[in-house]
């Protein structure tokens, strides 16, 4: 066996023992101006961006008044609305986002099986 060949072995079985690359997560919520509701999703989501996401997330905010030609692409009936684009599969969520564990399943972070059982609904009422 030549010493190239060992050591490719070698640095596949490291790659093996590693984790796999952190995943990048691009979000967009949308809100509808100043409103309580939306400063709550607003704040939110990006705690739960620093918290759990750690620089890997790109989070864009919309607001549908001042844009309202966001509206149809996206098919929005309700606000805030959460879009998941990446990593796939795309996901939306309605409301606050103040369900945290409800919104790092959705978010793919923490597998459904390992979430506590829920709380209330996600958007606080």
């Amino acid at each position: 066996m030549s010493i190239k060949f060992t050591d490719e072995i070698k640095a596949f079985e490291a790659a093996l023992g590693q984790p796999p690359p952190a995943e990048y997560y691009v979000l967009r919520l949308f809100i509808t101006g100043k409103t309580p509701r939306s400063s709550r999703a607003i704040q939110n989501i990006r705690n739960i961006c620093e918290e759990r996401l750690h620089g890997r997330y790109e989070l864009e905010i919309i607001d549908i008044y001042q844009h309202p030609e966001q509206i149809e692409p996206e098919q929005l009936f309700v606000t805030p609305t959460l879009i998941k684009e990446l990593p796939l599969p795309v996901r939306r969520m309605i409301g606050d986002l103040s369900d945290k564990d409800r919104v790092l399943v959705a978010l793919d972070v923490i597998p459904k099986e390992t979430a506590p059982p829920g709380r209330g609904s996600q958007d606080g009422h």
